[in-house]
């Protein structure tokens, strides 16, 4: 037993080497780790203070706890073994498929990340591009919420700004658990988007395992009142005007209120802008009447170069007004009483509906909407009718002469409208940018159905996403 051992110097650094990482992860990491845990802990409880709807314990789970929740539960068990046998595979290759689809949705809330990173260049990237404005319809309805219920704002999808604009906005209030579609599963994108508490969706799965799995996740984050937002419509507006709403992740919070004790409220929110980034590739996208639009990575990154070459040389504007304005709330539970039959259906007709009377005027679609509508004008009587549409939704801001001036002076630079002499009307090659931005106001203005009439009225039936 005391006898001395040989052994090359390799294999000794080797053997202490796999010692030390048995040490750290048995003892040193675990001890670590709950150091950390209990700092994190401590900066929540103190940021819960000054948030309007504290952060869950729900979304500071574990997000390997969180996973083993979906793939065991009881719906998602059934939908294992009903996928096993219409595919006619082992029950073990089905639970590991559900496992992948739960690893694939399941964010990685970090309060660091999402408080201290994303907040902070949410407000830079909002301001650097706009002048953003929020207003309500009703402040004192959306003061009264049930602190205890499970707030979801539902929003109308003008661009992709709309998710910096809103969790700017609603950083006061609390930490924003986002939908989010295929376009953002890039790494390192999908890396940041995960710690801010967003969770991926597959819009187009034709697989009932992964809607099971998907489905599960919501119930989950309902019941436990996370603050939830979502885009009814699926997808960026080609056309400017609302589309119709896709019933699937509607359904999926109706079912997890259903099994909960707590109300689930719904907060309409409407956007708009002088000046919508995507404008083009939208546009472009509804000319072939094709629902996905493509933005290469490099027009992208050439576009944001331009703009700050702009700021360094001391030509750069921003894009005008981006407005964000809350609606009336609506409270589920308050909705189903004295309602027989499902209420998925008329619960998105009234959302949408709410969302449309919402919309808020902003300078660049009214000016386009009037041109449209009623041809060339003097441009003085076009800034005053502007003003005069403004004051009368009650969204007017002292400013705002000074908004409309520019508006009408980056249509003009855009060629979307035309200076002849002192009169303004419709340029004649950027027309379909004209239709675009009037029909984000039409229904306010003119036309009374707020959704898109290009084959979008109504409500699909389809509980699908």
């Amino acid at each position: 037993m005391t006898r001395t051992v040989e052994l090359p110097l390799w294999l000794f650094v080797l053997i202490v080497l796999f010692a030390a990482v048995t040490f750290a992860s048995h003892f040193l990491f675990p001890s670590v780790r709950w150091f950390f845990r209990r700092r994190l802990e401590k900066a929540v409880a103190r940021l819960n203070l000054r948030l309007e709807r504290p952060i869950r314990p729900f979304k500071l789970a574990r997000r390997h706890d969180m996973i083993q929740r979906l793939i065991y539960d009881p719906q998602v068990g059934q939908a294992v073994q009903d996928h096993a046998i219409e595919n006619g595979i082992p029950e073990a290759v089905a639970f590991e498929q559900a496992r992948g689809y739960a690893r694939e949705i399941v964010p990685s809330f970090s309060a660091f990340t999402y408080f201290s990173f994303a907040i902070r260049a949410a407000r830079l990237l909002s301001n650097a591009f706009y002048d953003v404005r929020l207003s309500y319809q009703d402040e004192k309805a959306l003061a009264e919420i049930d602190p205890d219920a499970t707030v979801v704002f539902v929003m109308n999808h003008r661009s992709n700004m709309d998710y910096v604009l809103v969790t700017y906005l609603a950083a006061r209030q609390s930490a924003l658990s986002y939908a989010v579609g295929e376009w953002a599963r890039v790494w390192p994108l999908s890396r940041l988007i995960r710690a801010m508490g967003a969770y991926f969706i597959r819009r187009k799965s034709g697989s009932d395992l992964y809607r099971q799995v998907l489905a599960c996740y919501v119930r989950h984050a309902t019941r436990a009142g996370v603050t939830q937002a979502m885009f009814p419509e699926g997808g960026l507006s080609l056309t400017g005007g609302l589309g119709r709403p896709k019933l699937g992740l509607l359904k999926y919070i109706i079912e997890g209120a259903d099994t909960a004790e707590r109300d689930v409220v719904f907060v309409p929110v409407a956007l708009n802008y002088d000046r919508v980034l995507e404008d083009t590739i939208l546009t472009a996208a509804a000319t072939r009447k094709e629902k996905r639009f493509r933005a290469r990575i490099g027009v992208i990154s050439r576009w944001f170069l331009k703009q700050l070459w702009r700021r360094v040389i001391g030509r750069y504007r921003r894009f005008g007004l981006a407005s964000v304005r809350y609606g009336t709330p609506i409270s589920l539970r308050e909705f189903q009483t004295g309602r027989t039959g499902e209420v998925m259906t008329p619960l998105a007709r009234d959302l949408m509906s709410r969302i449309g009377a919402a919309v808020p005027l902003v300078p660049a679609p009214v000016a386009c909407w009037l041109v449209k509508s009623q041809g060339a004008m003097p441009e003085t009587d076009l800034k005053a009718r502007i003003a005069e549409l403004m004051r009368e939704k009650g969204v007017w801001a002292g400013q705002d002469g000074v908004a409309i001036a520019a508006a009408i002076e980056q249509l003009v630079e855009r060629r979307i409208l035309s200076r002849n002499g002192g009169d303004l009307g419709p340029a004649t090659d950027r027309g379909y940018l004209m239709e675009y931005y009037a029909k984000s106001v039409a229904h306010l203005l003119g036309d009374p159905d707020p959704l898109d009439s290009a084959g979008a009225k109504g409500v699909s039936a389809v509980a699908g996403l």
